[in-house]
């Protein structure tokens, strides 16, 4: 009988051994970096650019955001709002830190991004498919649809009458 225990011994510690290992893929890497929220506001008329907002929290490591596309857009560019000598100007971003578990933020008079002639059908949709690319793992690009809201202030566009909407301003990937 000692063969059958040992063998059934031997067969539970490989088990274990294969089922470790598994789990050893993933100990103490934590959360990947993820888009975890985010919307665009069009602008007031056509002709302006849309605003975007967005919340990414950091994966295991330190990485930057170097870009933000979509294929239904002419043009999206990061930007910064920053007040030097009492005037708030917008400067331009190439890359943007997102710290290791921790977050970066795009949000209303702070980084945002700005985005020109977004096409007619996302519009309609209510959203716009976008690649966000970070310096990680050549350059990976996490894809996450933006939600399109109509101009603030434009109660009618939106459907929802003369009703106040000063909650929808709360900082993206907040609970409203």
């Amino acid at each position: 009988m000692k063969p059958f225990a040992s063998s059934l011994f031997g067969a539970a510690l490989a088990a274990a051994a294969l089922s470790l290992t598994g789990c050893g893929e993933n100990l103490g890497a934590g959360q990947p970096l993820n888009v975890v929220s985010g919307h665009i506001v069009m602008g007031a008329t056509p002709d302006r650019p849309a605003v975007g907002y967005f919340r990414v929290e950091g994966g295991p490591r330190d990485v930057e955001l170097v870009a933000v596309t979509s294929d239904l857009a002419q043009r999206v560019e990061m930007h910064e709002s920053v007040r030097e000598n009492n005037v708030t100007t917008m400067k331009p971003l190439l890359r943007a830190p997102v710290p290791a578990k921790g977050e970066l933020v795009f949000k209303q008079g702070g980084k945002h991004l700005m985005i020109w002639g977004i096409n007619g059908a996302a519009v309609r949709a209510g959203k716009l498919p976008m690649a966000f690319v970070f310096t990680n793992n050549n350059n990976e690009r996490i894809l996450f649809d933006m939600v399109i809201k109509p101009a603030e202030g434009d109660a009618e566009a939106a459907g929802h009458g003369a009703m106040d909407h000063g909650t929808e301003k709360a900082a993206p990937g907040t609970k409203k």
